[in-house]
């Protein structure tokens, strides 16, 4: 049996969550079932789209991504269902594909319609375990793609800045992730900088403040000093050894990230 990967904006107080995988494993007993996260701030599919991009790669062929941020539930907004490299994400057309979509692209889309693979007389609050739950789990359990709806030539995408903008002087980024201590994920990915320049002799920008260079570990430097490295997710991050950079640089709206 598969794997499907569970990301909401649910929480864990409620029983959202437990209720969903047990209609998974209603009807697709054995199936693993792992939790990215469910603390996706409200109505964040911004944030839903990035994590899952970065969770992606280090699951095996066949995993089923289910990724409920849907602030339109129940609206005549699209289910949608995409494959991309052998695995596949189902998710509100509302845009939560996009980070998956613009790094990868995406062998099909399909909008989910076929009721047959609900529950019987859906919730227009719940589609989490009415419709999601099911379709992830007939999918699990070998039902083709296409019989869940028709094809589609385009899915919602979301107006983000996917990578930092190119300036005289160098890159000019964005902070586009606030991790949970306190970092600044921003749009600086690692192929954009310069292979030849030592990562050292790159000065970085934050709010004008120069920070120094690009450091390796966050004990490179002074305790509550500030400093700027690539993250796991291969994106330029700005961190305060044992400290929180969103504390120290203000609203992250308004954070502007440069090197130069």
């Amino acid at each position: 049996m598969g794997i499907i990967t569970l990301t909401t904006d649910f929480g864990s107080v409620d029983a959202f969550v437990g209720t969903m995988k047990g209609v998974i494993l209603g009807l697709s007993p054995g199936v693993t079932i792992v939790d990215l996260t469910h603390e996706i701030p409200r109505h964040g599919v911004a944030t839903a789209s990035f994590l899952i991009r970065h969770a992606f790669p280090y699951f095996p062929k066949g995993t089923i991504h289910v990724g409920i941020v849907d602030p339109g539930v129940g609206s005549r907004r699209r289910i949608l269902l995409a494959r991309i490299r052998e695995q596949f994400l189902l998710a509100p057309d509302n845009g939560l594909i996009t980070w998956l979509y613009r790094d990868f692209g995406a062998e099909s889309l399909i909008s989910v319609e076929e009721s047959r693979y609900f529950l019987p007389n859906p919730s227009a609050t719940f589609h989490g375990r009415d419709v999601f739950a099911p379709v992830a789990a007939h999918l699990v359990a070998g039902a083709r793609p296409e019989r869940f709806g028709p094809n589609l030539n385009r899915a919602e995408l979301l107006a983000i800045s996917h990578r930092a903008e190119r300036t005289p002087a160098g890159l000019q980024g964005r902070v586009i992730h606030l991790d949970p201590f306190g970092n600044l994920v921003t749009n600086i990915h690692v192929s954009q900088l310069p292979a030849w320049a030592a990562r050292s002799a790159q000065a970085v920008f934050v709010n004008g403040q120069n920070i120094g260079g690009i450091q390796c570990t966050f004990s490179a430097v002074a305790l509550g000093t500030p400093a700027a490295m690539i993250g796991s997710a291969d994106f330029l991050e700005i961190a305060v050894n044992q400290g929180r950079a969103d504390e120290r640089f203000g609203p992250v709206r308004e954070v502007t990230v440069e090197i130069r």
